[in-house]
């Protein structure tokens, strides 16, 4: 059983199906990409990633917060088995906040062989890594509005710049569908956009929902989901809907994951993503 924030999903042939892979013979070619981007509002790039690279950092990522009892005792920081019990959560923001998100290795693994390069090769010019950089894990049996990522648009949160910023989701580790992964709603960039043009959209200040099933039936749309394996990375276009899902994984791994965002030097960048990411950014 799928869920999202506590909502169960119609698993449905009408209401749910598969990410579909960008197919090798297409990696290469930026006007088939361009296509595909513009007609389902993602690229799902399957191996775009150094597997050893993302596990290195998902070790450095847990082991950061050592003190504030994230991972379970005696286990490998790579794994990322959840620690019972609650969080330090003073603990958690200082590891996070003064050491993870302004740190070099973060750094490091958001312009990485891949990342950047791509970007440059895929938008034909100068492009610009936006420094407020989410990453977030998400514990085992946590449900209930407010623990997965609502149904949002990314387009919500950067009003002030271009609206051609492309996101890139990230898992650090396997991320089967039964541990949080993301989920798109098929083809709603469309309508944002089209609304967005006509001024008839409605304009929610941070999500449009947590109910994932009730947006499917008043779209008549499928949610998108898949099996990410690490290495695996999305791109998006800021207009299409998306959320997460509830990690119900069995065995206590948790699931870390980050979403950076790039765009064209030349257009118009919001000021206010030009700051590390803090606990009290207020986006």
């Amino acid at each position: 059983m799928l869920t999202s924030n506590g909502y169960v999903l119609d698993e449905s042939e009408a209401r749910l199906a598969e990410l579909e892979p960008v197919p090798l013979s297409e990696r290469g070619d930026r006007g088939a990409l361009w296509s595909r981007l513009r007609r389902d509002g993602y690229l799902y790039l399957k191996g775009q990633l150094n597997p050893d690279h993302l596990m290195d950092f998902r070790g450095f990522y847990f082991a950061s917060l050592g003190e504030a009892n994230v991972y379970a005792a005696g286990t490998d920081p790579r794994d990322g088995i959840a620690a019972p019990g609650d969080v330090d959560r003073a603990a958690l923001r200082r590891g996070l906040f003064d050491r993870i998100v302004p740190g070099p290795e973060y750094q490091a693994l958001c312009t990485a062989e891949g990342v950047a390069d791509w970007f440059e090769w895929f938008l034909a010019d100068d492009v610009h890594l936006h420094r407020r950089k989410i990453i977030r894990h998400t514990k085992p049996g946590e449900s209930g509005i407010g623990t997965a990522t609502q149904a949002h648009y990314d387009l919500v949160y950067l009003r002030e710049g271009s609206d051609r910023v492309l996101s890139m989701w990230i898992p650090l580790g396997d991320c089967p569908r039964e541990r949080g992964g993301l989920a798109y709603l098929e083809g709603s960039h469309h309508w944002v956009m089209a609304q967005e043009r006509e001024g008839t959209l409605k304009m929610p200040a941070a999500s449009i929902t947590a109910d994932l099933p009730a947006l499917a039936e008043e779209r008549d749309a499928r949610w998108l989901i898949t099996d990410y394996e690490v290495g695996d990375v999305v791109v998006h276009s800021a207009h299409i809907v998306h959320a997460a899902l509830d990690n119900t994984d069995r065995h206590g791994t948790m699931r870390l994951s980050t979403d950076i965002r790039y765009q064209r030097s030349s257009e118009p960048i919001d000021w206010r993503w030009q700051e590390h990411w803090n606990y009290d950014d207020g986006l």
